[in-house]
């Protein structure tokens, strides 16, 4: 398949290659180039919140959220209360 780069540097992904891919708008892709072979592949990016997914271990489960929200609420008061 061919596609024309504007003059902006950007392409169209055909329909083909975004069904195939998964692509759906405003998603992510990575580009990545082999010098050596002169070839480059495009792959979905991989989503930065899958990246750290899991780096917080929650105090309980299933996580209480208001509580959570409570607190943080309440020590930025206390934050704002201690200012001069």
């Amino acid at each position: 398949m061919d596609t024309t780069i504007t003059e902006k540097g950007q392409v169209t992904i055909p329909v083909a290659v975004r069904r195939a891919l998964g692509l759906k708008p405003r998603d992510r892709v990575r580009v990545e180039y082999d010098a050596e072979r002169g070839v480059a592949t495009l792959r979905p990016a991989p989503s930065r919140i899958a990246d750290i997914y899991g780096a917080v271990t929650p105090r309980q489960r299933p996580e209480d959220f208001t509580a959570r929200r409570a607190e943080f609420e309440d020590g930025i008061a206390d934050d704002a209360m201690q200012r001069p």
